[in-house]
């Protein structure tokens, strides 16, 4: 009787736990096939989210294509106004759209966007010496035959950079800048730098201010400087450069070659880096009385500052960060530049 009572005790425990097993088990599934179904969800989105991207990227590339072409055009005919003004949206239309373009397809936008800077300032400078020499050519005429042979070394003197004054790549006159000092206090006013195409070369320990709207800046082989600028209506390239300090207002960027240099910079698009090591950035802080009517006179947005946006074209690991740049820590940041 005893053990009839302790078997008929143990059934309703042996039942709870069938019970209890049951319910665990469907939780079980259920949260497995939860976990599915979110993966599943995840994967879609991705896809929708590529499907966009790549969209938007064709649309890019159409549109790109088309006002490159427009901008090729015009610099053919010489309208190098109305060419000026379309590269400056062909720029605008890459700083918006780097978000979703690949890195190679923002790589090939800029050196596209450079070529056509570079063409520009050539065709301009094709335009300036034609009058320079239509001048000498009068005074040769007006001269006696003889004096043809004297008159030979004349040309190469106004071409010839003076004092302070670097050659162009293009190899026509001069741009705007400086070559070759050292341990100089240089400075270029607004009147002089108002859309110039501005160089500064193999300058040491040179400190530079430029109160002014360039439209381009390459800063090349300098060392140990402190270059201060006005805002930028295109591009600065900065080459080969160490131990420098540099103020640059831009949409954008371009450093090569450089190392152990701080950059205060307001860029509209992305920062580019190659073969670079010891960058570090701040965003821009320089300031001068007019630098406002600069910024509008550049057509840069002032709300606009990706200065802490960085692509290292040396580094193509996408978890973990570039050791080639690095950010300036806000307490070491220079707030007072005089």
């Amino acid at each position: 009787a005893e053990a009839a009572a302790v078997a008929a005790a143990s059934q309703p425990k042996a039942a709870a736990g069938s019970a209890a097993s049951a319910v665990v088990l469907p939780e079980r599934l259920q949260r497995r096939e939860a976990e599915r179904q979110q993966g599943v969800e995840r994967q879609r989105q991705k896809k929708e989210a590529q499907v966009v991207k790549e969209e938007q990227s064709e649309f890019f590339l159409a549109a790109f294509a088309r006002e490159r072409e427009a901008v090729e055009a015009l610099l053919v005919a010489g309208t190098l106004e109305e060419a000026a003004a379309r590269l400056q949206a062909l720029q605008k239309l890459l700083t918006g759209s780097v978000r979703f373009l690949a890195p190679y397809e923002v790589r090939q936008g800029q050196e596209t966007v450079a070529r056509l800077q570079g063409d520009l300032a050539a065709r301009r400078q094709q335009i300036q010496p034609k009058k320079k020499f239509a001048f000498r050519a009068l005074k040769k005429e007006a001269a006696p035959g003889s004096a043809l042979r004297p008159a030979e070394p004349t040309p190469p003197a106004p071409a010839a950079p003076g004092p302070g004054l670097a050659e162009g790549e293009s190899g026509g006159p001069p741009p705007c800048g400086f070559s070759g000092a050292q341990d100089e206090e240089l400075e270029l006013g607004a009147a002089e730098l108002l859309q110039q195409d501005v160089l500064l070369s193999e300058l040491r320990g040179c400190r530079v201010r430029l109160r002014g709207n360039p439209n381009t800046l390459r800063v090349r082989d300098c060392r140990g400087c402190t270059v201060l600028c006005g805002p930028v209506s295109t591009s600065v390239l900065v080459d080969g450069c160490s131990d420098c300090l540099l103020a640059l207002a831009c949409q954008q960027l371009r450093t090569h070659r450089t190392r152990d240099c701080r950059v205060y910079v307001q860029v509209t698009s992305r920062a580019v880096i190659e073969a670079c090591s010891g960058v570090s950035f701040a965003p821009y802080s320089w300031s001068y009385p007019g630098i406002e009517r600069d910024f509008e006179s550049s057509g840069l947005d002032r709300k606009s500052n990706n200065w802490n946006l960085v692509d290292d074209f040396d580094w193509l690991a996408t978890d973990k960060p570039s050791p080639n740049w690095s950010l300036i820590p806000e307490q070491e940041r220079i707030t007072c530049w005089d």
